[in-house]
């Protein structure tokens, strides 16, 4: 045990644990420059902020808070796409009710289809014959499909690129923080301090390759009563302020379980959930001077 634990640098002391950290130290800085070579912009694209919305933690409601994010955008003027780098478990296109295949259009470049509200959306989810067909693919593969709906997408003229990213620090999270010239990171984490603590490894994978924190936001946060108004808090009480806090970022604001949010995702019509807690938790993130577009 502890020859495993001093090769992962986890040691807690001894010639091993400073090997085993000396190590872990090797491997980090090898992380720093492998991230130096981004992938440049593709011809015919001009994309002006592109932010990666994750977590760490599975099963926080990530996708909805990306696809809310990408609404609230383009119900504000702004020319909005999403790319779904979840390239296993893909929910995007459900969110939008976008179920059709991309065109193909200058120089074989995939035209990403729109949403009713004119958000674009990519996700391998809308290659596959069967929406409900399994991806069994390893990590190379993940990763090349990644760098084809950067590259090798026209998404023409965006304020956001928004990429949803999946759960952990693996390849298909590491392939987007190395690969794609990110502008930040929003980060959703829900009350339960389990979650804030794998959530806490997210954040350190992105500072390790320098993408600001651009703001947390606690899902899950409370139900509301809909006969009495009363909020109950069935993961606990609020954790957001404290992490917020201790990660040093902006605490962007919480948002509750709602069955109409759930109902709306269900029947692809994500952009027609407007709620004021909604904008109130994004106003604070559009006001970030990285969130500031020019023309």
């Amino acid at each position: 045990m502890a020859e495993n634990r001093a090769k992962t640098g986890n040691a807690p002391n001894g010639d091993e644990g400073a090997a085993g950290n000396d190590e872990n130290q090797d491997w980090m800085e090898a992380v720093r420059r492998a991230a130096i070579a981004k992938l440049p912009m593709a011809e015919g694209n001009n994309i002006r902020k592109v932010i990666a919305v994750m977590s760490g933690k599975g099963g926080v409601g990530k996708s909805s808070v990306t696809a809310l994010l990408a609404s609230y955008l383009s119900h504000q003027g702004a020319k909005v796409g999403v790319l779904d780098a979840d390239v296993t478990g893909p929910s995007i296109p459900k969110l939008f009710g976008v179920h059709e295949m991309p065109t193909v259009g200058e120089g074989g470049k995939m035209v990403p289809p729109e949403s009713a509200g004119g958000v674009k959306v990519m996700s391998l989810n809308l290659l596959l014959s069967d929406e409900e067909a399994p991806v069994i693919w390893r990590g190379p593969l993940v990763s090349g499909a990644i760098k084809q709906f950067w590259s090798e997408v026209l998404w023409g003229d965006l304020d956001y690129l928004i990429v949803d990213l999946p759960p952990g620090t693996g390849d298909a999270p590491l392939t987007v923080m190395q690969s794609i010239p990110l502008d930040g990171a929003v980060i959703v984490s829900t009350p339960q301090k389990l979650a804030a603590m794998v959530v806490k490894k997210a954040v350190n994978a992105a500072r390790m390759l320098d993408i600001p924190i651009l703001g947390l936001v606690e899902n899950m946060s409370y139900v509301q009563c809909p006969d009495t108004g009363k909020r109950m808090e069935l993961f606990g009480p609020s954790n957001l302020k404290d992490l917020a806090r201790e990660l040093e970022a902006p605490a962007l604001g919480a948002l509750p379980i709602d069955p109409t949010l759930a109902e709306a995702g269900d029947r692809g019509k994500i952009e027609e959930y407007q709620k004021p807690m909604v904008d109130e938790v994004f106003r604070g993130l559009t006001s970030s001077p990285a969130m500031v577009t020019k023309g």
